[in-house]
């Protein structure tokens, strides 16, 4: 379980977040929604050590994350995987390379050709079976993000954070990443926090809403109580997305 008590963060005279307040469950497909640049992606920093509050603080499984030392805090983060907005592929290496990032920079002790066989199943489980000579420039914008998300699995994690999954998608490979965002959850029983302006894929993957205004968790529930909430600034907000 994930608690968030209380948070702020300031960037300058920016005052980014003030005082979230949320609690992840276990096994959850949690939507992070809000107005751009409200503190979605600051949140999910926050949750793996990549930010820390000026208050408050990050539980994690009962640990406070922005007290760990940093050995501890690189063993809370290995719990974690991380797709990125854009999905931060280097364009020097091969997908097989990205992919394996995480394993051969946290030294976990794989041989070269137990590495190469955990990277074919995260490949086949993303549907990229047999791209891993290639580069990120022979790659599409939907296989750049299938290929940043088993990066984000190689290590398997419990918990998966998606940073914007499906932005600069068309509709159909939109789809097609909810869709594989779905069957991860059901066959990897993962934790999903889905930090998303798409309210489509809001309603294909999330079994919990949690929304964000003027730096704080307004509102927490699921896709149908926010749909039939009569608050005057969740109606709007669902007038001004067509949720």
């Amino acid at each position: 379980m994930i608690e968030v008590v209380d948070v702020h963060k300031s960037f300058d005279a920016n005052h980014v977040l003030r005082g979230v307040n949320l609690t992840i469950k276990e096994g959850e497909s949690l939507a992070v929604i809000g107005r751009s640049g409200c503190g979605k992606s600051v949140l999910l920093k926050h949750i793996v050590g990549l930010l820390h509050p000026d208050e408050g603080y990050i539980k994690f499984e009962g640990k406070i994350v922005n007290e760990l030392e940093r050995n501890e805090l690189y063993d809370v983060r290995r719990r974690f995987g991380f797709l990125f907005q854009g999905a931060a592929l280097f364009d020097s290496m091969t997908v097989e390379e990205n992919v394996s990032l995480p394993l051969v920079e946290n030294n976990l002790g794989y041989s070269k050709s137990e590495i190469q066989k955990i990277v074919a199943e995260k490949l086949e489980l993303v549907d990229l079976p047999g791209t891993q000579e290639l580069k990120p420039a022979e790659l599409s914008g939907g296989m750049k993000k299938r290929v940043g998300l088993a990066r984000a699995l190689v290590t398997n994690p419990d918990y998966i954070l998606y940073d914007e999954p499906t932005t600069g998608l068309d509709p159909v490979m939109s789809d097609a990443i909810d869709e594989l965002i779905k069957s991860l959850n059901e066959k990897l029983n993962v934790t999903s926090i889905i930090v998303t302006h798409d309210m489509f894929s809001v309603k294909n993957t999330a079994d919990k809403i949690a929304m964000m205004h003027e730096g704080k968790i307004y509102f927490t529930g699921t896709p149908q109580q926010v749909l039939e909430s009569k608050d005057p600034v969740i109606q709007k907000f669902i007038q001004r997305t067509g949720f």
